[in-house]
């Protein structure tokens, strides 16, 4: 497979350690490009949820994939989030193109890109870990749940669906949250002079505008690895969303079932 040559890439939320991560699309999207940075933005390894007995070998493979990039000249950062938040304590270590941070700020085009996972938004992250702890327990089983309807379905011929969507799409309150997120890391972009703001954390795939009465900027997340299959991507002075489903260079035939995705394409133009 010829690699896509890539100015940036930006992953979030693979939550590597866990039944839900798709590690098998993972590294096919991994092996066909070569970035020049690609940036971890948080949740990478699920510490919170990991066990020993579950580690696959597809998700070694993941990580031989981060390895053969820095081997090939990739610088990687690593920026810490809260499933991984333990990574905390040696951040700002650099070992040669590897580099382990909390946040990132790049010059792009004469305009700054405030990089960060987003935790920091979520007010059940400072003051009851435990609650998001069982949270996300619960959200791995219906995502096994998700796998094992979605295979029925297909047998079926039928359409496949995403119940943990679902979920979150009925309750107004998680609607709330997620725009409420997104407003305040915009808001404060604008208040420190950035231009963009990227985040992972909600695992919402997104490219949009906004402006209040003290400035502008584009907020972006670059979604996840576990319903979405989505990444960030800068080339040509340009941002775009990856969508492992649009995808037409890589060979799908073998690769398990899927739930649904929004069809949509998305582009920020810098500068």
């Amino acid at each position: 497979m010829r690699k896509r040559a890539v100015d940036i890439v930006v992953l979030s939320d693979l939550h590597l350690g866990t039944i839900g991560c798709h590690a098998v699309e993972l590294a096919q999207y991994l092996q066909s490009i070569e970035p020049e940075k690609l940036i971890l933005n948080g949740d990478i390894f699920d510490i919170w949820n990991f066990k020993k007995y579950y580690w696959p070998k597809t998700h070694m493979e993941v990580v031989k994939c981060f390895l053969s990039m820095l081997a090939n000249g990739t610088d990687i950062y690593y920026l810490t989030g809260n499933h991984d938040e333990v990574i905390r304590k040696i951040s700002s270590l650099q070992l040669g193109p590897l580099f382990v941070k909390d946040k990132l700020v790049l010059d792009l085009n004469g305009e700054k890109c405030w990089i960060f996972h987003g935790d920091i938004f979520d007010i059940t992250m400072k003051h009851t870990k435990w609650v998001a702890k069982i949270g996300g327990k619960g959200y791995d089983l219906i995502i096994l749940l998700n796998r094992v309807v979605n295979y029925l379905l297909k047998k079926m011929g039928r359409d496949k669906i995403s119940l943990s969507r679902q979920i979150k799409d009925s309750v107004k309150k998680a609607v709330r949250f997620i725009d409420d997120f997104e407003v305040a890391a915009m808001d404060l972009a604008i208040q420190n002079h950035y231009d963009y703001v990227i985040c992972g954390h909600i695992h919402q795939p997104k490219i949009r505008g906004y402006e209040n009465e003290e400035g502008s900027v584009i907020y972006m997340n670059s979604g996840d690895w576990i319903e979405n299959l989505t990444a960030l991507e800068y080339n040509g002075q340009e941002w775009s969303m990856y969508r492992y489903e649009e995808d037409t260079h890589i060979d799908k035939s073998e690769r398990p079932v899927l739930p649904i995705r929004h069809k949509m394409k998305e582009t920020a133009v810098i500068g």
